[in-house]
């Protein structure tokens, strides 16, 4: 009995301790832990900065950084959430959201964020993280596709240069990439490693919807002429055409640059942060340009995840945490974060900096996408990520392989599709 008592006193101890580092009843400052998930070099010092910046000018709360990484970070936030030792402030992106709002692990921030955060950001993007009635994040940036091409190839093929005010169609795209093809050379890269989010992304300017919610609140996937535009050129390009090579389709976007830079692909569409790999990659006289992915009956809408600020529900200091990310997203704060990660801000005054509007490594162009942005399709269809593990991915890789045709396509996505994605909505 006494070795049980002595135990339970050390454990109790122990507890009071992780307490009050966090609580900090002796009356020293409160500590805050912030977790991010920055990673570029420039994006780090960002961060970094800002939180020392904080604490230079708060003697009564403090903030930790915490450094995350984008790969583990969910199974990570899921191992702490459980065992009560999640970060305060969590970085991580939208489409991630979804089950830790769900699982009570985010707090709701409905009113601990000031008016004016609230009103720079556009619905738009708020909806991104918003669950059911609760706001579960601040979407902060965010990462519009385009097209990054080889200059003197486009010019010297004397094609259409499009602009945001004037991009192609998916019909015109697929044409200049048959006319940009040959003797060994492509039109375009497709890097479809991860197929399913940029398929069903760049599919909104098409005007595909594939998720239909309908007046019970319970998601299906209808696969329409929209959804399938956006496939078709792909699969037609790789199989048909042959202005896209098929050993390009397993890749990730970086694994494209060698033959980008190397004269092998006229384009390849990326996510616009790449532009910072291809300014420290490309070779000397390579000459490259931003351009917006094409458009269709959707305009230039794409969807997007933005990357995200939470608290934890179990932080006990939430309307500080709120201030430290009020202080974090003030409009020049943010546009410090936008131009550290390569990325568009979410807040209105941000996205009129002029950094963000030169033509330099075509910042003008992908601010001017910025107001075709959407929620990504996925972002609150529950039981997406085992309907993409199990069904979508290897139904598109099938697909732009040649290995399966539209109808077989629509049919497992929907038909083999639609049960998981009832299995979460019962």
């Amino acid at each position: 009995m006494r070795t049980t008592s002595a135990t339970a006193l050390v454990v109790l101890l122990l507890l009071l301790a992780g307490c009050s580092s966090r609580g900090h009843g002796d009356g020293g400052p409160i500590t805050l832990r912030f977790q991010s998930l920055a990673w570029q070099q420039e994006s780090v010092a960002a961060n970094k900065e800002l939180v020392q910046e904080w604490n230079a000018t708060h003697r009564e709360v403090k903030v930790k950084y915490v450094q995350g990484s984008w790969d583990t970070v969910h199974d990570q936030l899921l191992t702490s959430f459980e065992g009560g030792e999640a970060p305060d402030v969590i970085h991580d992106a939208s489409d991630d959201l979804a089950d830790f709002a769900h699982g009570g692990y985010l707090a709701d921030l409905t009113d601990l964020l000031p008016a004016g955060l609230e009103a720079d950001i556009p619905r738009r993007s708020w909806e991104t993280a918003t669950f059911g009635e609760g706001v579960y994040g601040v979407p902060f940036l965010q990462e519009p596709r385009v097209l990054i091409a080889n200059s003197t190839w486009l010019r010297t093929a004397g094609v259409r240069v499009p602009t945001p005010g004037h991009p192609w169609s998916w019909g015109e795209f697929r044409q200049v990439t048959k006319r940009l093809s040959g003797d060994g050379k492509y039109g375009v890269a497709w890097p479809l490693k991860e197929p399913v989010s940029a398929t069903l992304n760049l599919s909104l300017s098409a005007g595909g919807r594939l998720f239909h919610r309908g007046a019970d609140g319970k998601v299906t996937v209808r696969f329409g002429p929209g959804d399938a535009v956006v496939p078709r050129t792909v699969h037609d390009q790789v199989t048909t055409d042959h202005s896209a090579p098929a050993s390009t389709l397993g890749s990730g976007g970086s694994d494209t640059l060698p033959g980008f830079f190397g004269g092998r692909y006229a384009m390849v569409p990326l996510g616009f942060s790449y532009r910072q790999q291809i300014v420290q990659q490309a070779p000397k006289g390579f000459h490259w340009e931003v351009l917006p992915a094409p458009a269709g009956a959707g305009g230039l809408a794409q969807g997007v995840s933005p990357q995200t600020l939470s608290i934890a529900a179990g932080c006990p200091h939430k309307k500080e945490a709120a201030a430290f990310i009020d202080f974090l997203l003030r409009p020049k704060n943010m546009v410090r974060l936008a131009l550290g990660d390569w990325m568009l801000p979410t807040g209105t005054r941000a996205l009129k900096d002029p950094a963000l509007h030169t033509a330099k490594n075509g910042w003008a162009t992908g601010t001017a996408l910025a107001a075709h942005l959407r929620p990504a399709p996925a972002q609150s269809v529950r039981g997406y990520p085992e309907w993409k593990d199990k069904v979508a991915t290897p139904a598109f890789q099938e697909y732009y392989s040649g290995s399966i045709g539209l109808d077989d396509l629509r049919g497992r996505l929907e038909k083999d599709g639609n049960p998981v994605l009832a299995r979460y909505q019962r």
